[in-house]
């Protein structure tokens, strides 16, 4: 698995209440914060304090004396359960598996939605042996800490935008090329095409084993001013995620790109850190850019979809039944949110138009292909790291194989 040591620590914005399980809980996310970098010579000693050593003098004995107790006690436990037959089957039935869920987005997005479903149906198949704890909107930690997280098995699946990846690999760089993907018709051919297929098992060495492709939607600019032709970008600080392709496609039309996480966005629209960004319409709506940002171009041109990965260690003790299970709820939620991504945007949309806040600009077919020459630009920029064979898979479903 590749290090993850120059990465941050998990933020995590709360301690989620404990529960009392039948079986071992997912492990807690390492400290964060004031005390994070305090050391303890103990794996037993969780409170935070200076650093302590308990394996000196007295305690050193009776910590002997006490294991020995628990030696004796575990091996006569042994013995009594080879005795009655008992063994792991019965003690993996036992256990309640909990899958921590964390995610940036709201409830009522595409993913919030997909992350609910699928918390309701692994419950509902499984109960008592299977609990998901869904944190939306970044309750628990964003996307960065979820990455690292994932990694190290603190958590145990995530939902996290495929541009987030960049650090990781060069494939998923397909998905951020502007104008490669007309509509999510496009994007969904291309997933499920054996090119896109092989993309789930990318990053499985690394501690992340796709299991799936989440659709949010495409993407559209929003602007304190109106931004008909590439030109009109020219001085403006966008917001983006982190991506290199994202990074160059605002350089080629002469903005100053930003990375930044999704909660910061709208006070950094708000107080002028940025000034503009680019989003789907149900990004746009459930985060309320329209009310910081007067113009909206519906560009379309570019995507932004998710990565369904858990960690392979975890998936991998599961219990055959529970794992082929949830692979199974997997698929039949993708299925069911991915049909309804587009419609969840719409309606978006027209919440936003009934705001009133802002104002939506339908761009004409000249403006687009302006846009579209603009940028295009960044495909031979990133062909060779993405692979063209990769781009021309990607090319190969759009409808009609328009290049």
């Amino acid at each position: 698995m590749q290090s993850f040591a120059a990465w941050p620590a998990p933020r995590l914005a709360k301690d989620p209440a404990d529960r009392t399980r039948t079986g071992p809980k997912a492990p807690a996310p390492r400290p964060h914060g004031r005390g994070a970098n305090r050391r303890y010579t103990s794996g037993t000693n969780h409170e935070r304090g200076p650093e302590v050593n308990l394996y000196t003098g007295n305690s050193m004995r009776s910590r002997l004396r006490a294991g020995a107790r628990r030696l004796a006690v575990v091996a006569l436990s042994a013995a009594w359960l080879a005795g009655c037959g008992g063994g792991e089957p019965t003690a993996q039935a036992e256990r309640t598996y909990v899958i921590k869920f964390p995610h940036v987005t709201a409830p009522a997005t595409p993913k919030g939605q997909a992350a609910d479903r699928f918390k309701e149906l692994a419950e509902a198949r499984f109960p008592g042996r299977v609990e998901v704890e869904v944190y939306p909107s970044s309750q628990l930690m964003d996307d960065d800490a979820s990455l690292e997280a994932l990694a190290f098995g603190e958590i145990q699946m995530i939902a996290v935008s495929l541009s987030k990846f960049d650090r990781l690999t060069h494939a998923f760089q397909v998905f951020d090329l502007p104008f490669l993907f007309p509509d999510l018709e496009a994007v969904e051919a291309f997933q499920a095409s054996p090119a896109g297929r092989e993309l789930l098992g990318e990053l499985t060495d690394r501690g992340f084993q796709g299991l799936a492709f989440w659709h949010n939607g495409m993407k559209q600019f929003t602007a304190p001013r109106p931004l008909h032709a590439p030109e009109d970008a020219r001085g403006l600080k966008f917001r983006i995620m982190e991506s290199d392709v994202l990074q160059a496609q605002i350089q080629v039309i002469g903005g100053s790109p930003q990375k930044m996480a999704l909660g910061e966005v709208y006070q950094a629209l708000q107080t002028g850190t940025v000034d503009a960004q680019e989003n789907t319409w149900s990004n746009n709506y459930s985060s309320k850019f329209y009310e910081v940002q007067p113009y909206l171009m519906e560009t379309n041109h570019g995507y932004i979809g998710y990565l369904v990965a858990v960690n392979p260690d975890f998936w991998a003790s599961l219990p055959d039944d529970i794992r082929s299970g949830l692979e199974e709820i997997v698929a039949e939620v993708t299925e069911w949110g991915n049909a309804r991504a587009e419609a969840i945007n719409q309606e978006a949309k027209a919440q936003i138009l009934a705001s009133g806040r802002g104002e939506i600009i339908e761009l004409t077919d000249e403006e687009l292909v302006a846009w579209q020459e603009g940028m295009r630009p960044v495909w031979d920029e990133f062909s060779d790291d993405i692979g063209q064979e990769r781009i021309d898979a990607a090319l190969a479903s759009r409808p009609g194989n328009n290049h």
